[in-house]
């Protein structure tokens, strides 16, 4: 056998190994779940039930923590802010932490209203039925993860309990206004999480890296910018993060949250000019100055994500232990303590063990990444949460962070092209001149700041006689535009969001079927 071949074994053993590894580990924790369930339910009626959904909670758990978080944790880890190593410690840590301190001790069970509570027979075909919901929602998760294919938690649990819950009590118990407004947040929510990342971004090349003294501009305008971002982190947590502790609505957690940010302000601007002190005047410079912000940045998604999602993976839980406790269907569920565990602990271990695949999607296979641009996503995936929440809006976290990378990647396309055709026209204009005359107009026009670069193309239109035709601006366009999103990339995400809901939906009606079959 030749040396080579022989490599190539040892490399599948190491990878089989590792995989085995994993997947040892997730099910021992599933069997861990299994014997806690059952010693702390022995004697209650039914308690086969509760042990079963605790296993599925637990599975589901640790899907969220494999697919979803890497939304809050990717950007960071793309744009070399965080080792993958480091990423996973801070979420594991700040999930947990959001979880536990601010889950919440009630959760609705019939998820986002969708289907009709009232339209359910009896208490057994409600915890059947969240069973299948369940377990149909982390099965998809777990396929989009083997396929690096970032989706929503909360649109997987919700196509879970509209095929459950229509298998149980026929088209008629489903609530359709309510699944027309989260179809339209499939849209919704990239294009505005688009928007607000792209408009950070050019307000950071507007303002810092299209100046001539980037360094300058980066100790006045860094500090405002980390300001807002406290702002709205800070609006962002107190709303959603903190609501178990303090419940307010955005007249109180607004003004709560600038003194915060104001305060912030006045801390960081001294550390920020010292910092510019040793920098270099380039881009590689200012992108040194977002490597702090961008790590709270994380901490804090994981936290708020923490605090409200890990609801996907024990909502269903919690519904199923109260339904067995005290019989019926419950509209709202409390939330022991251990079901609380098994989505924090879950989480963190579907990350460590499953997370870095679609970290790696997120942050570095749909588009390029630096600090400044990780920056522009991490605000906008507050800010859109804010906003849409208070416009009554569905939105799902995952799209909107996902959406703010392909809107990055889309303005970065947009002014790469568009600078191409600008240096393309200059030499258009310097045609039958010598090469040394089109050459430094060039160099001075790339050290121009922004104002200075109109102005130079203004005053060449004007001692030139050479114009472009229209139809030679669509050649110079086609030319030289740039792609600096994978389109593959976009398409294959694209598509699993519009499945989720129908998969998962689709998923959960068999499974429904089957667990009555097996019950009754």
């Amino acid at each position: 056998m030749e040396l080579k071949n022989v490599y190539q074994i040892e490399q599948a053993m190491l990878l089989g190994r590792g995989e085995l590894f994993r997947l040892g580990i997730a099910v021992l924790f599933i069997v861990a779940i299994m014997i806690y369930a059952g010693l702390t339910t022995e004697g209650v009626q039914n308690n086969y039930l509760l042990i079963a959904a605790a296993m599925i909670g637990a599975y589901m758990a640790m899907n969220i923590g494999a697919n979803d978080v890497a939304n809050n944790v990717g950007p960071a880890v793309g744009s070399k802010t965080l080792t993958l190593t480091g990423a996973i410690i801070i979420a594991a840590i700040f999930e947990a932490a959001g979880a536990l301190i601010a889950g919440g001790d009630v959760v609705g069970t019939i998820k986002k209203g969708i289907i009709d509570p009232a339209a359910i027979p009896d208490g057994q075909t409600f915890v059947w039925l969240m069973m299948a919901a369940l377990l149909a929602g982390a099965l998809w998760l777990n396929i989009a993860t083997y396929y690096g294919l970032p989706v929503s938690t909360t649109h997987s649990i919700v196509g879970g309990v509209l095929g459950a819950g229509i298998a149980a009590g026929g088209m008629e118990i489903a609530n359709w206004d309510k699944m027309g407004a989260i179809a339209a947040s499939w849209i919704i929510s990239p294009v505005f999480g688009g928007m607000i990342a792209a408009l950070f971004l050019y307000i950071i090349k507007r303002t810092i890296t299209y100046q001539k003294d980037m360094i300058g501009a980066a100790e006045r305008v860094v500090p405002i910018l980390v300001a807002i971002m406290a702002w709205a982190f800070g609006t962002y947590l107190i709303l959603k993060g903190l609501k178990k502790i303090w419940k307010v609505d955005i007249l109180t957690a607004a003004p709560t949250a600038l003194v915060i940010a104001i305060i912030i302000y006045l801390i960081i601007r001294p550390f920020i000019k010292k910092s510019v002190a040793t920098l270099p005047n380039a881009k590689e410079g200012v992108n040194k100055l977002f490597v702090v912000p961008l790590i709270c940045a994380a901490a804090l998604l994981s936290f708020a994500h923490g605090a409200n999602d890990v609801a996907n993976a024990v909502g269903p839980l919690a519904a199923i232990n109260d339904s067995i406790l005290h019989g019926g269907v419950v509209a709202k569920a409390t939330i022991p303590l251990w079901v609380m565990l098994v989505g924090a602990i879950g989480i963190a271990i579907g990350l460590a063990l499953y997370g870095p695949k679609l970290i790696r999607t997120v942050g570095s296979e749909i588009t390029e990444l630096d600090q400044s641009r990780a920056f522009c996503i991490a605000m906008a995936a507050s800010i859109t949460v804010i906003i849409a929440s208070q416009l009554g809006l569905p939105v799902s976290s995952t799209h909107v962070a996902i959406g703010a990378v392909f809107g990055v990647g889309f303005l970065r396309e947009a002014i790469k092209s568009n600078y191409a055709e600008v240096v393309a026209e200059i030499k258009h204009h310097h045609e039958g001149e010598e090469d040394h005359i089109a050459e430094d107009f060039l160099s001075a026009f790339e050290g121009a700041s922004f104002d200075e670069k109109g102005g130079m193309l203004e005053e060449l239109k004007k001692r030139s006689n050479k114009t472009l035709t229209k139809k030679e601006r669509k050649g110079l366009r086609r030319e030289y535009h740039k792609e600096l999103v994978k389109r593959s990339a976009a398409l294959k995400i694209a598509s699993a969001w519009i499945i989720t809901v129908p998969l998962s939906g689709l998923m959960a009606a068999m499974l429904y079927f089957m667990l009555r079959g097996m019950l009754l």
